[in-house]
């Protein structure tokens, strides 16, 4: 008995030391570490591209070939006067824009993109470039950042830590057939918008028990709860005004764990953030604004920069600054840094 025992528990310790190897699944949108993912599994987190329009670039409506006809129901929001079918608002090459009005006019690679290889901005950064959790808030950037974003997307420089998220293969896909011209229209339009503060931090022991969509969580209805643990979980509000109607008014929330956010401060304080950044985190020149943006997507980054599958004109920078830090550090530092006002 007491042999098994030992064996179990060696078993188990290796399994965590594997797994404490692992990005951090959460921020990646996963639910599992990569190293427990079968060989050959299909990947999520975010968005794939297939060249089409639509929910995973297909062209076609919500039901998929041999699901019968797509759904024609119009869908309508409140305080809009548009109206949609669900596969109008997610059309990968003229997404829904429910509140033109409050956004410059669209260039047309925002709105609509270039077929067969440029998804419409406006799918996965929304028409406000607001963005999601799974993607990024791309507004409020310096258009010259905005720019080398793309072109180290376009040269390779920007990976992901976890091969499984597709929609990092997408975007370097999408850079690379971009012209000049298609990269300063996309910068200058999102750099005129500033950035809105909508992600609610709460730190807690527990989060809403979720389900995963192409790399966004979403809570199950029920209000069931999970033990939170050393993860940061950020969830629309409403899941069917974010992921049904695509509401580039839908807030979201992030559980962060308790204490994070005094300890992050802490650690930003104490550290070289504010020297590129500046003392509010709002940027220096080219230097991106860092304020209020998805805690999921800052961790990203920054173990994506550690770990070397980010690189780039400006990472450099940040290599060193990164490279001691721990999961732990990286995580506390986005719990706080979300916070604040952008």
């Amino acid at each position: 008995m007491k042999r098994s025992f030992l064996i179990f528990t060696f078993l188990m310790g290796a399994a965590w030391t594997a797994c404490a190897a692992d990005p951090p699944a959460w921020a990646y949108g996963f639910a599992t570490p990569a190293s427990a993912t079968p060989a050959g599994a299909p990947g999520g987190g975010g968005r794939g591209f297939s060249g089409g329009g639509g929910r995973g670039g297909s062209g076609r409506g919500p039901g998929g070939p041999g699901r019968g006809a797509p759904d024609t129901t119009m869908l309508h929001l409140d305080g809009s006067t548009a109206e949609f079918t669900r596969t109008q608002v997610n059309d990968g090459y003229g997404p829904a824009d429910w509140f033109p009005n409050e956004h410059p006019q669209m260039p047309e690679v925002v709105a609509k993109g270039r077929r067969p290889d440029i998804r419409a901005c406006a799918l996965c950064h929304y028409p406000n470039g607001q963005g999601r959790a799974e993607n990024a808030g791309v507004n409020g950037f310096p258009a010259e950042y905005f720019i080398q974003q793309l072109k180290d997307f376009a040269a390779g420089n920007r990976k992901s830590a976890d091969s499984r998220k597709n929609n990092t293969n997408a975007m370097a896909s999408i850079a690379k057939a971009m012209t000049d011209e298609e990269m300063k229209a996309a910068a200058d339009y999102y750099a005129a918008i500033p950035f809105k503060q909508w992600i609610k931090v709460q730190e807690s022991t527990t989060a809403p028990k979720t389900r995963i969509n192409v790399g966004l969580f979403l809570a199950l209805d029920g209000n069931e709860t999970e033990p939170l643990g050393d993860r940061i979980i950020e969830v629309p509000v409403s899941a069917e005004q974010t992921e049904t109607y695509r509401n580039p008014h839908s807030t979201f929330i992030a559980y962060v764990p308790v204490g994070s956010v005094k300890k992050g401060a802490a650690l930003v304080k104490s550290g070289q953030c504010a020297l590129c950044h500046g003392t509010d985190l709002k940027g220096i020149g080219p230097v991106p604004t860092i304020a209020g943006r998805s805690p999921s997507y800052m961790m990203r980054q920054m173990y994506d920069m550690q770990q070397g599958t980010r690189k780039g004109m400006w990472t450099g920078l940040m290599k060193p600054v990164v490279a001691p830090m721990s999961q732990d550090d990286m995580l506390n530092i986005v719990a706080y840094v979300a916070t604040l006002a952008p």
